[in-house]
């Protein structure tokens, strides 16, 4: 088991996961369609303040703790596990949101 230890995510890296997910679904589903629709600046505006968010909520309760999250590459702080988590589902929703309403 200890040969896998490196594969298996605490709670805490599954709740970051989680809330990275709904806000990416939230914000490409019904806010950017909504206040954006197909201009790139807005949304880009948009998601800063969508991305602020997340790093508010996860900052507030790791800032400043040692506690290291898991990603594949090794152990990394809450900020680079956040940011590299939301950009994994942000990029292939925007992918999807473009494509969409450029078809649109």
């Amino acid at each position: 088991m200890k040969d896998f230890e490196w594969i298996i995510m605490k709670d805490f890296e599954w709740i970051i996961i989680g809330l990275n997910l709904v806000v990416v679904l939230v914000a490409y589903l019904s806010i950017y369609p909504k206040l954006a629709g197909k201009d790139f600046n807005k949304i880009s505006f948009y998601d800063l303040f969508v991305s602020g968010f997340v790093m508010v909520l996860v900052g507030a309760k790791y800032w400043g703790s040692d506690v290291e999250f898991n990603l594949l590459f090794g152990h990394v702080n809450w900020f680079w596990f956040t940011t590299v988590t939301y950009l994994f589902f942000e990029i292939p929703m925007m992918a999807w949101y473009f494509r969409k309403t450029v078809k649109d």
